[in-house]
C-alpha cells in the first residue's frame, strides 16, 4: 500500500485537506476527491483543456498538473465563477446568449482560459483571443461562436 499524503488546497477561496498519492493530478483530486465535476477531463494528456483551471491567475491544464504541487496555491474552477451578487459569470453568460456552448464538454475549460486572458488583457483584439485559447479544443461549434462569446464579454472586463 502506498502512503497518502495529506496537503492543504486552496480551492474557489475554501481551504480544502485531502489525502492524496504523489503522482494524482489535481484533475483527478478536483472530480474524484472533492467532487468538482465541472473540470473535465478529455484527452488526460494535456492536448484538449478541457481540464483547464486557474493556478494563481494562470491558466493549467489541470490533468498535468500535479496536485501536490497545487499546494499553498489559489485554484479557481469553473464552479469558482462567480459575477456580482453570486450571478453567473459574465463569461458564462456570454457562451449561453452567443450560443458558445454545444455539447458543453470543452466550456468549463474554455471559459477559464478566457478568464485567464481577460484578467491580463481585458481588450484582447481577436488574433489574441485566439492565441489564449490555443490548446483547447472543441469538437462541436467550429469556434466561430466561442470567440463570438469572448469578443461581446470582453468590455465588461476593460
Amino acid at each position: 500500500m502506498r502512503m497518502k499524503h495529506l496537503i492543504s488546497l486552496r480551492i474557489n477561496g475554501r481551504e480544502e485537506n485531502v489525502y492524496v498519492q504523489a503522482w494524482w493530478s489535481l484533475a483527478y483530486v478536483l472530480r474524484e476527491v472533492l467532487m468538482l465535476t465541472g473540470t473535465k477531463i478529455g484527452c488526460g494528456t494535456g492536448d484538449c483543456g478541457a481540464c483547464t483551471v486557474l493556478v494563481d491567475g494562470k491558466a493549467v491544464k489541470s490533468c498535468l498538473f500535479l496536485a501536490m504541487k497545487a499546494r499553498g496555491k489559489d485554484i479557481t474552477t469553473i464552479e469558482g465563477l462567480k459575477g456580482e451578487n453570486g450571478k453567473i459569470h459574465p463569461l458564462q453568460k456570454a457562451f449561453v446568449e452567443h450560443f458558445g456552448v454545444q455539447c458543453g464538454y470543452c466550456t468549463p475549460g474554455m471559459i477559464m482560459a478566457a478568464k485567464a486572458l481577460l484578467d491580463e488583457n481585458p481588450n484582447p483584439n481577436e488574433v489574441e483571443v485566439k492565441e489564449g485559447l490555443r490548446g483547447n479544443l472543441c469538437r462541436c461549434t467550429g469556434y466561430s461562436k466561442i470567440l463570438e462569446s469572448i469578443m461581446a464579454v470582453k468590455k465588461n472586463f476593460a
